[in-house]
Order: C-alpha cells, then sequence, then structure tokens
C-alpha cells in the first residue's frame, strides 16, 4: 500500500507524516536535525501561549525562544499555540500568519498539563464544550485566512466523557483545515494505550477535512499499519522521534512501499547528538544550553545498553565541557561500533533520503 499526500487547505503535505508539536523538545535545533534526515511532511514548532505572546508584542519586547527560528527556516511549518480566549488566539494567529508568514496555525486542544487544563482552563479542558471550540476555531480562521487553521484534540477529558464527534464537527464547521486526534483521554495522560479505533471512527463525523491520528507511532511499521488499517489521511508522530530523528525518514519509506533503512550505527547517532548540541549552544549559550541538552542526550540514549549509566552522567553534567566529554567517551554503544569500523560507512545526521 503506497499513501498519498494530502492537502491542509493550499499546503500539500509529502509525505503524509507530520511532526508533532512539543513543549520543550521541538525547537529550531531539533528541527533542523529531523529535517537533516527527510521524511516529514510538516513540521511544528513548540506550543506558544497566546496571551504571552500578545504581551510581548504589546511591550515591543523579543518574541519568545519558541519561536526560535520561524522566520528564516524552510517550510512547510506549523505553529501550535493555546489559550481560551477567541479574541486573543484571533489576534495572535493573525500575527503568524501575516508577520511570520507560517504554513499553518494550528489550535491545541489537547494538552492535558494541569498548568493549562486546571489553572488556564485550556487546552484539552475545552473538549468539555464543543461549542466554544467551534466559537475560537471560527475566529481565529477569519483572522488567519488565507492561512489554514488546524486543531489538535484528544477524544474526550475522560473515559466515560468522550467528546471528539461533537468537537471535530465543530471544527470542520467553523471552517478548520485539519484535525488531528491523539487516541487517549485528558485523564489517561500519556498512560495505557492510544485508542486507533476510535479515532478511526472519527472519520465518519467529517466530510472535507482530513484527519490526522496520533498516539504510539514508534515504529515505521505502525506508521504505515495506521494508514492500511485505520484510514487516516495522515500521521502524527511525537516522543518516539525525541531520541530517533530518523524515524521519520524510515517511516516515509514504509509508506512508500520502499525499504525501511536500518538505525543509524552508534557512531552516526553520536555524530547527531553533537550536530544537534552545538545548534542549542549557538543559540542559547553554554548555561541553557547545557541544561537544554541534558534531556535531548538522555532520549538519544533510551534503549540502548549502558543507557542508564549514560543518563546518570549526563543529567549531573555541569558545563558544555563535560557534555562533549561525556558524549565522546559513553555515548552507549559508540566503543563497539568504532571497532567494528561502521563508521567508515560515512553517513552521519546530514545525510537525507
Amino acid at each position: 500500500m503506497i499513501v498519498p499526500s494530502f492537502f491542509i487547505g493550499s499546503v500539500e503535505i509529502d509525505p503524509p507524516i507530520l511532526q508533532a508539536p512539543m513543549a520543550g523538545f521541538t525547537n529550531y535545533a531539533f528541527r533542523q536535525i529531523v529535517r537533516d534526515y527527510g521524511g516529514v511532511g510538516l513540521l511544528a514548532t513548540e506550543m506558544v501561549s497566546a496571551r504571552s505572546f500578545a504581551w510581548l508584542n504589546d511591550h515591543e519586547a523579543e518574541f519568545p525562544d519558541r519561536l526560535w527560528g520561524v522566520t528564516d527556516e524552510p517550510r512547510p511549518l506549523a505553529v501550535q499555540m493555546w489559550d481560551n480566549d477567541p479574541e486573543t488566539l484571533a489576534r495572535v494567529g493573525h500575527l503568524l500568519a501575516t508577520r511570520f508568514r507560517v504554513s499553518v496555525v494550528d489550535l491545541n486542544f489537547g494538552c492535558p498539563v494541569k498548568q493549562v487544563t486546571e489553572r488556564a482552563h485550556s487546552g484539552s479542558y475545552l473538549l468539555k464544550t464543543p461549542d466554544r471550540v467551534g466559537r475560537i476555531v471560527e475566529k481565529v480562521v477569519a483572522a488567519c485566512a488565507p492561512t489554514p487553521v488546524t486543531a489538535k484534540i484528544r477524544l474526550g477529558c475522560s473515559r466515560d466523557q468522550i467528546t471528539a464527534p461533537d468537537v471535530v464537527q465543530a471544527i470542520e464547521g467553523a471552517g478548520g483545515a485539519a484535525v488531528t486526534v491523539h487516541g487517549r483521554t485528558a485523564k489517561d495522560f500519556f498512560k495505557g494505550t492510544a485508542d486507533w479505533d476510535r479515532i478511526a471512527e472519527l472519520k465518519r463525523y467529517l466530510r472535507r477535512i482530513p484527519l490526522i491520528g496520533n498516539g504510539d507511532l514508534d515504529d515505521p511499521h505502525k506508521v504505515a499499519e495506521a494508514f492500511r488499517r485505520y484510514g487516516v489521511d495522515g500521521v502524527m508522530i511525537a516522543r518516539a522521534c525525541l531520541g530517533r530523528p530518523w524515524l521519520f525518514r524510515q517511516a516515509a519509506c514504509a509508506v512508500r512501499g520502499e525499504p525501511v533503512p536500518a538505525d543509524p550505527s552508534p557512531a552516526e547517532q553520536q555524530a547527531c547528538l553533537k550536530r544537534h548540541f552545538a545548534l542549542v549552544l549557538d543559540r542559547f549559550g553554554e548555561a541553557k544550553g547545557t541544561l537544554l541538552m541534558r534531556k535531548y542526550a538522555c532520549c538519544y540514549a533510551q534503549g540502548r545498553r549502558g543507557a542508564r549509566d549514560f543518563r546518570r552522567a549526563v543529567s549531573k553534567a555541569p558545563d558544555a565541557a563535560t557534555l562533549w566529554r561525556l558524549f565522546d567517551e559513553q555515548f552507549p554503544g559508540v566503543e563497539r561500533s568504532r571497532r567494528e569500523g561502521i563508521e567508515e560507512r560515512g553517513e552521519w545526521c546530514g545525510t537525507s533520503v
């Protein structure tokens, strides 16, 4: 089965694989690493607080780090924002569409974090009120036109309060250009298993806009299976890509019916990690860059022999020099890779499909 591209408004998503917006992770440096490998039809920034963005704009202050690189990087690119006030979201959406000229403006109705839901009554909190979601989408669509507006949701607030059918219809009726559904509820947070059967059921409630599925896509063959079994138009990969940015190109090959490339060797992964760190340091400097890179380094080592010791050492690294040394001396499996000469293949993070 070869999966075709699809459109969000006038924006073609080819391949039909999206990178999820993830707060604290999907910044410009990470997006550059993903682009190096290829395989993504639409990349996204971290989730941006519309209220904070509006305040910064009013005070002519520097825009948040979460928009680092947005102005100049390649398209297509989506920016996701959150709030519960239609006017604020519309105003910021207009800025994103006109000043930043992003390809897609995405609205977050899926974040389950208490700071967003209980304190700010935003994110997945709004799934309780489909009509309110519709009013927000309608306002933002009008402000952003002709830039398409999409929404990301969950199945509902809890398993006994599944509102996704009403919510997706509200989004489409208000002019939304696509909807992404994570197959868990807000109460599930990230526990349990994503319910792809419920995602698939939502297709019958949509008449004209694409349905994008999200949840537990940690293997290229699972991505291909999601299209074949559940009939979604696109898929969104989230947490699994944080330490495996090459997962997108593997998934793209799978949906094209092509042989799936092997994971990069440990030495190649180490080179990727180093390039990632260099990009982070260039933007944030040593103190902040070192703190930020600790969590990325732990992601890169996940599931590998020796990862526990590596993560323990990385989490205590006080400065950039220590991190560089740990990357050279302790990155899991890299010494074996060197002994076997695997790195001599000449492949690294900059190689794309």
